[in-house]
């Protein structure tokens, strides 16, 4: 599934019911975030703004073929992207991404 960017995407909730299609695009991403390491991984990301998946073993307590499972999730939801820099893969938010999934949620 390509990641989406959060453009064109999605209604919010509590404002008019969604379609088929939004619905999915929501549902990918709530998935993706109802793990406990996934959100702190995300958090750890939006903390330092770019983090390279080596320092992402310490903090969450986790190997490194786990991290690379939770950042791939997590990318395929298109709430992460990832640049290969030599050996290591540097994570940074889409912020476009999770302000959409922020914004179904409806007002606050």
């Amino acid at each position: 599934m390509e990641p989406n960017t959060g453009e064109g995407c999605c209604a919010s909730v509590t404002e008019a019911p969604l379609t088929e299609a939004e619905s999915d695009e929501l549902a990918h991403a709530f998935a993706a975030l109802a793990d406990p390491v996934r959100l702190r991984l995300l958090s750890l990301v939006a903390a330092r703004g770019e983090v390279c998946s080596c320092d992402l073993e310490a903090p969450l307590g986790r190997s490194q073929p786990t991290i690379s499972h939770h950042t791939r999730v997590l990318a395929e939801a298109g709430l992460i992207r990832g640049e290969k820099r030599g050996r290591w893969t540097w994570w940074s938010l889409v912020p476009d991404r999770l302000a959409t999934v922020r914004r179904a949620l409806g007002p606050v």
